[in-house]
């Protein structure tokens, strides 16, 4: 019997622009794309504001946890994507260990030259595993 795979977006206009989804779960694994810090029509927000974008991001990421039932605990691995990251690391650092509080998830911080919208600073990507105790 072949399963279909449960997906999950926004309904933002680069989601069908670039042909892909928020989040996919595929048996007790959720794959989450990178989050971005947007409102829910899909305007930008934070424009220059490396806290609030970040804050922001990690809102969209409780969205989508929340649409499959799931929570921050069962996240095992984040991966985040950093403009300018010898300025942004130590906020990105605060702000995601704040997010996660005693939960550790692994973790993999890149610092690249520039992302999808012109002025975001962070994206914010994480694998989850639906089996573990929430």
């Amino acid at each position: 019997m072949t399963v279909q795979p449960q997906v999950f977006g926004f309904d933002v206009p680069w989601e069908s622009l670039y042909g892909y989804a928020q989040a996919l779960r595929a048996g007790e694994t959720l794959y989450i794309s990178g989050q971005l810090s947007h409102d829910a029509a899909g305007t930008f927000i934070g424009e220059g504001d490396f806290e609030l974008q970040a804050r922001t991001t990690l809102a969209n990421l409780d969205l989508v946890l929340k649409n499959f039932g799931a929570t921050r605990n069962q996240i095992v691995e984040t991966t985040v994507l950093l403009r300018n990251l010898r300025e942004n690391f130590d906020a990105t650092a605060r702000l995601h260990a704040e997010y996660f509080g005693k939960h550790r998830p692994t973790s993999t911080v890149l610092g690249v030259s520039d992302l999808a919208l012109p002025d975001q600073l962070l994206e914010v990507g994480a694998v989850v595993r639906l089996d573990l105790e929430p």
